[in-house]
């Protein structure tokens, strides 16, 4: 699948989320700027985006080097994001508080030592009426893979491990359910909205699927979104996003 095509599906169904939240915002707020912070926004996937859209863009990362290819990408772009090095359970420390209309908490819970302190903290950073994303890996889908690769004796610890790992050499030190999931977000006093699929079908599609299908990917793209809010579908998915509020 070519890069740009493996971009719009991967991302699909979370920008769709994520503009109706924006749009929303706006019409409530009145203001076309909004404030936006991403925890753990690595090299500006989603951060440079929503700066050209007009938004002001805080990127709060531990790594140096994924903040100093963020402040690459954002000058290529024309755009200013707001670069800090820390991590995600610092926040208050980092961030005004209650300064921010959307808080982007992307790939971080499965590495922090405490996923709902985490989220407890991203919530401080909301003001009234605003909302946090969420994006984690899933633990299903990591069963599925590992044994369509044939590795069924790791497909089995993930299925049986409470942190969904296969074994010591997993990159990943957690992974969630859509329940698991739903009650972290509870614990930290927030209130989840539906849970997403996100790339139910694109990590299972050999790359020639697509390429040189000039409708393929927008194909693609199309049953991935019918298929995150599927009760069975977005159960397999590689990553779930659930949208919260205070």
């Amino acid at each position: 699948m070519a890069q740009v095509g493996q971009r719009a599906v991967r991302d699909a169904v979370v920008w769709e989320a994520l503009r109706g939240v924006l749009d929303g915002r706006s019409r409530e707020t009145g203001r076309d700027r909004l404030d936006i912070v991403d925890a753990g926004g690595g090299t500006g996937g989603f951060a440079v985006p929503l700066a050209r859209l007009g938004h002001a863009v805080t990127v709060v990362d531990p790594s140096p080097d994924s903040l100093a290819a963020l402040e690459r990408r954002a000058a290529e772009a024309g755009v200013s994001v707001h670069a800090i090095q820390g991590d995600a359970g610092d926040l208050a420390e980092l961030v005004p508080a209650e300064g921010a209309d959307l808080v982007l908490c992307h790939n971080v819970l499965e590495y922090v030592e405490d996923p709902a302190a985490a989220l407890g903290a991203v919530r401080g950073l909301l003001r009234e009426g605003a909302a946090v994303s969420v994006l984690v890996p899933n633990q299903v889908a990591a069963v599925i893979n590992r044994a369509v690769t044939g590795r069924f004796d790791e497909a089995l610890r993930v299925l049986s491990d409470p942190a969904g790992r296969w074994g010591e050499r997993d990159p990943l030190p957690r992974r969630f359910t859509a329940d698991t999931l739903l009650a972290i977000i509870t614990e930290a006093g927030l209130r989840p909205a539906e849970v997403h699929g996100v790339r139910v079908f694109a990590d299972l599609l050999p790359s020639g699927l697509v390429d040189g299908e000039p409708r393929a990917t927008d194909s693609l793209v199309a049953l991935e979104r019918s298929a995150a809010t599927h009760p069975a579908l977005r159960q397999i998915a590689a990553q779930l996003h659930v949208l919260a509020t205070p």
